[in-house]
C-alpha cells in the first residue's frame, strides 16, 4: 500500500487532507511537528510527504534538507502561506517535488500527490535499472591499472566535464563511458551511443542532429538526432576521430553552446548533454594531417582516461575468465566450467591483440563447443581464431633468404605458442621431426615466452611425420 505522510501542526489541515486521500487507498501517516515527522520518515519510509513549511521542532526547510542529505527517496510537497512564497521557491531548489499555497483546492493537491507518486515509481524503476546496468557493465580486474581507472571514473562521474577515452580496440572504452554515466547525476536519464566509424559520412550529421522531412532525398519523415535523444543525459561518441570536419564543427558548437540545428531548419535548439568521446587514433597526428580540428581536440581533452591493453595487465586474465565464465554459464543454463591451471597459464602467455573482447569471445566459444566441465589446454586449440600469425612485409627485406627466414621464424614461434611449447606435439602437427624442429628453434633464435619448454626425454624415440601415433591423433 502506498504511504503518504502528512506533517503539519494544524489538526484541521491534517483532517482535511486525510478526508481527501482516504478514498484513494493510501496509508495515511500524520505528525504534528518536525521531530515526530523525522521519526516517521526513518521508520515507515513513505513514498510521498506533504510538509508544512512552518512547523515546530524542526521547520519544513530544515526537514527537507535532512531528507535530501540522508538520501531518502520520498517525494516532498511543500504547503505554504502567501508570506512564505520565497521559502517555498527555495524548497524546490533543494529538491522538493512541488509547493502548494494555502488555501488549496482538493483537486489541485490530489493531482499533485498522484503525480508525486508517479515520479517516485519512475525513479524507483530507474534506480533499479541503474543497479542492473552497474552490474552488467561492471569493470573487472585487480591490476593496478584497473584500480586506478576505477578511481578516476568515480571522481570524473561526479563532475559534468567532457571526457576523452583513449585505448586500443577491444579494451573496453564503451564500458568506461557507461560507468561514468551510471555513477553520475545523469544516471536516470538517457545514455546514447553512436559509433562514428559505422555511419556513412553523408548520414552522420542526420544521425547526430536530426533532419526535417523533405530536407534531402530519402528524408521521408522528421527525425530527432542523437544529441536531442540524449538531452539531460550523456552521449558517447565512439571513434570520434572518424567524424568528418563538417560534423566536427557542429559537435564543437554543441559542446560550447549547447546548440543543435536539424538539417533543413534555420532555427537552433538547446540541449543539455554531457559528451563522452573515445578513439584509438592519435588525434594530434590527425590534427597535423588536417583531419581533426584542433579546437575540438582541446574541448574534448578536458579529462583524459586511458584504458590499458590486456597484454599490460595479464594478472586480470584469470579474473576476467571467471567473470565471463559465470555469465555464460548463467545465460546458457549450464554448470560453470573450471579452467585448468595449465590452460590459464597458457592464456596469460598469449598476446591478445583483440584485448578483452577477444578473451570474452574465446570464453564464449569454450562454452559453446566444449562439453566437459573441466576445460583442459588440449581441448581449446581448435577453437582459437588464428589471428596471431601474419607474414612479414617483403619491402622490409633486402633479399629472398632473409624474408623466408623471418616468415619461418614467425610460423614456428606461433605454432609453439599454440601448443604451449610442447615440442614433440608441435613437430608432429607441422610435419617435422623433433630433432629438426629443435635445430630450427636454435638456428632461428626462438625463445619461450614465459612458458616452460617441454620436450620428450633424451632417449625417447624420435617421431616422424608418418608415425602411427600421429595418424591416431
Amino acid at each position: 500500500m502506498k504511504k503518504l505522510l502528512i506533517i503539519d501542526d494544524e489538526i484541521g489541515i491534517r483532517e482535511s487532507l486525510k478526508n481527501i486521500f482516504k478514498r484513494e487507498g493510501f496509508q495515511i501517516l500524520e505528525a504534528g511537528d518536525g521531530v515526530l515527522g523525522q521519526k516517521f520518515l526513518e521508520k515507515e519510509m513513505p513514498e510521498v510527504v506533504i510538509l508544512d513549511i512552518r512547523i515546530p521542532g524542526k521547520n519544513g526547510i530544515e526537514l527537507l534538507k535532512w531528507i535530501k542529505e540522508n538520501n531518502f527517496k520520498s517525494e516532498v510537497i511543500i504547503i505554504t502561506g502567501y508570506a512564505d512564497i520565497d521559502l517555498a521557491i527555495q524548497s524546490t531548489k533543494l529538491g522538493a517535488f512541488d509547493f502548494i499555497e494555502k488555501p488549496f483546492s482538493s483537486e489541485r493537491i490530489l493531482i499533485t500527490v498522484k503525480n508525486a507518486f508517479d515520479r517516485y515509481e519512475l525513479k524507483r524503476v530507474g534506480e533499479s535499472k541503474v543497479e542492473e546496468g552497474r552490474e552488467r557493465y561492471r569493470i573487472v580486474g585487480e591490476s593496478e591499472q584497473i584500480k586506478k581507472l576505477k578511481e578516476q571514473i568515480e571522481r570524473v562521474a561526479r563532475t559534468s566535464s567532457t571526457v576523452l577515452i583513449l585505448g586500443e580496440s577491444g579494451t573496453g572504452k564503451e564500458l568506461v563511458a557507461r560507468n561514468i554515466h551510471l555513477y553520475s547525476q545523469r544516471k536516470l536519464n538517457s545514455f546514447v551511443h553512436l559509433n562514428c566509424a559505422a555511419i556513412p559520412e553523408e548520414l552522420v550529421e542526420s544521425e547526430l542532429f536530426g533532419h526535417k522531412k523533405g530536407s534531402f532525398t530519402g528524408a521521408i519523415e522528421n527525425k530527432i538526432g542523437k544529441f536531442k535523444e540524449a538531452d539531460k543525459g550523456s552521449i558517447f561518441l565512439d571513434e570520434i576521430g572518424d567524424l568528418s570536419l563538417r560534423a566536427q564543427a557542429k559537435v564543437l558548437r554543441v559542446i560550447e553552446n549547447g546548440e543543435i540545428q536539424r538539417i533543413g531548419e534555420n532555427k537552433t535548439e538547446n540541449v543539455d548533454v554531457r559528451v563522452l568521446a573515445a578513439t584509438n587514433k592519435d588525434l594530434l597526428k590527425e590534427i597535423n594531417k588536417g583531419r581533426f580540428r584542433e579546437d575540438l581536440y582541446f574541448r574534448l581533452n578536458v579529462v583524459v582516461l586511458k584504458v590499458s591493453p590486456l597484454r599490460e595487465r595479464k594478472e586480470d586474465i584469470p579474473v576476467l575468465i571467471e567473470f565471463f565464465s559465470k555469465r555464460f554459464a548463467y545465460e546458457m543454463g549450464i554448470e560453470i566450467k573450471r579452467f585448468e591451471q595449465k590452460l590459464i597459464d597458457y592464456l596469460k602467455a598469449r598476446e591478445w591483440k583483440g584485448n578483452v573482447r577477444e578473451l570474452r569471445n574465446f570464453v564464449e566459444r569454450v562454452y559453446v563447443f566444449i562439453p566437459e566441465r573441466v576445460v583442459k589446454l588440449e581441448s581449446v586449440f581448435n577453437i582459437f581464431e588464428d589471428e596471431t600469425f601474419s607474414l612479414p612485409q617483403p619491402k622490409n627485406f633486402k633479399n629472398y633468404k632473409s624474408f623466408i627466414q623471418e616468415a619461418e621464424r614467425r610460423f614456428i614461434e606461433q605454432k609453439l605458442n599454440f601448443y604451449n611449447w610442447n615440442v614433440a606435439k608441435t613437430a608432429r602437427e607441422i610435419g617435422m621431426s623433433r630433432v629438426n624442429l629443435m635445430k630450427k628453434i636454435k638456428d632461428l633464435g626462438i625463445k619461450s615466452k614465459g612458458v616452460e619448454e617441454r620436450s620428450l626425454p633424451q632417449d625417447a624415440e624420435e617421431e616422424s611425420p608418418n608415425s602411427t601415433e600421429q595418424g591416431a591423433s
